[in-house]
């Protein structure tokens, strides 16, 4: 018996947009859903009454901060990830393969693991997919990665090739050291830019039974067709009756990509990260509530929004706490940027199951984008 299972409702007609119901431990998630991402077991200036309350139903946490801070033993001895941070939903954790290969400092790579030093503090450490996994079961998530190399836009081909065939080799010892049955595994197709290695880090990762199957290394800084032509050049060879996840997604455009394309999951750390800048995203773009032509505008942040943000303070407010450094300014335009995207994929899914996600697709992005 699986930990989490997939459950195909409905297949669009129109493209490869699907809606269904990921079953896990901790309740049942309809898809397609964005996850929070809670880095440091907490989705920053939220608390977890407040993300139930706004529609989450999975989040993200990574193996790798919570291995430097506050150590997984702390955690398994509080009861697991769930009871440390109060959150009785599903949750997913990150390999923490590509914060490795982004955060850490003077970092070398063998077959063995990953030896760096810590940003925090520069000490030594080494993560292997043994000691990833590891991580992840004293964590207990529902949802375990597998350990991965996430190679920048623009590496060349030949080491592209050596690192995907690495990540195959860490996937197998990721399934040889998993110990727990309560919990899922998911492997992560890499091959860069490259046709020719995506379908075979597809068909070799799939070829493992594993729970479910990502996408790993895209939406790395690369030119938006390219971004497109592996994502719609990959999903045809992940299995349809496993979830399929699109790793470090969250614009809105992308998020409908993604979608339209057949992926169920997606999450980034975007709506908290710009909120913190004072930015907003509202149905009629990304606003900069720095800006001084909101200082006397007392209307809501988003009138066709409808999270307690929007529905209690106005555009002047928040401009205020911003300009003014309140902390709760960075609170409340999270809560709405988080609601935004939430909500967007809860019409995505209602849209799907009535035929009409393209339609929906191009009335959103049309007034979002300005087109």
């Amino acid at each position: 018996m699986r930990a989490v299972t997939y459950e195909l409702v409905h297949q669009s007609k129109d493209c490869g947009a699907r809606a269904g119901i990921l079953h896990t431990p901790h309740g049942d998630i309809l898809t397609p859903v964005f996850m929070p991402v809670g880095t440091q077991a907490t989705v920053k200036a939220m608390t977890t009454p407040e993300l139930k309350a706004i529609g989450a139903q999975i989040l993200l946490s990574n193996t790798y901060h919570l291995f430097l801070r506050p150590g997984e033993e702390v955690v398994q001895k509080a009861g697991g990830l769930h009871r440390f941070m109060n959150w009785d939903g599903a949750m997913l954790t990150d390999s923490g393969g590509y914060q490795v290969f982004s955060f850490a400092d003077r970092k070398a790579i063998t077959e063995e693991g990953v030896t760096f030093q810590s940003h925090l503090d520069g000490s030594a450490k080494f993560i292997s997919p043994e000691v990833s996994i590891g991580v992840q079961e004293a964590l207990g998530a529902d949802i375990m990665m597998a350990f991965d190399e996430c190679v920048p836009y623009g590496a060349d081909e030949a080491y592209t090739e050596d690192s995907m065939y690495r990540t195959l080799r860490w996937l197998d010892r990721c399934m040889a050291r998993k110990t727990r049955s309560d919990q899922a595994l998911f492997g992560i197709v890499q091959g860069g830019f490259s046709e020719r290695l995506r379908e075979l880090s597809a068909k070799e990762t799939t070829a493992r039974d594993l729970d479910g199957y990502a996408i790993g290394g895209i939406s790395v800084g690369e030119p938006h067709e390219e971004f497109l032509r592996i994502l719609r050049f990959t999903v045809p060879f992940l299995p349809e009756e496993k979830p399929r996840y699109n790793m470090g997604i969250g614009t809105p455009d992308y998020l409908f990509e993604s979608v339209e394309a057949g992926i169920d999951m997606c999450d980034c750390v975007l709506p908290t990260r710009v909120a913190r800048n004072g930015q907003a995203l509202v149905h009629d773009g990304k606003r900069n509530m720095r800006n001084a032509r909101y200082k006397e505008d007392f209307s809501p942040l988003d009138a066709d929004c409808s999270c307690p943000t929007c529905t209690n303070y106005t555009r002047a407010y928040l401009r205020h706490l911003v300009t003014a450094g309140e902390i709760v300014g960075a609170h409340l335009l999270s809560l709405h940027n988080l609601y935004f995207l939430l909500h967007m994929m809860q019409e995505m899914r209602e849209a799907i199951l009535c035929d009409s996600f393209l339609d929906f697709k191009a009335s959103f992005l049309r007034r979002y984008l300005g087109q």
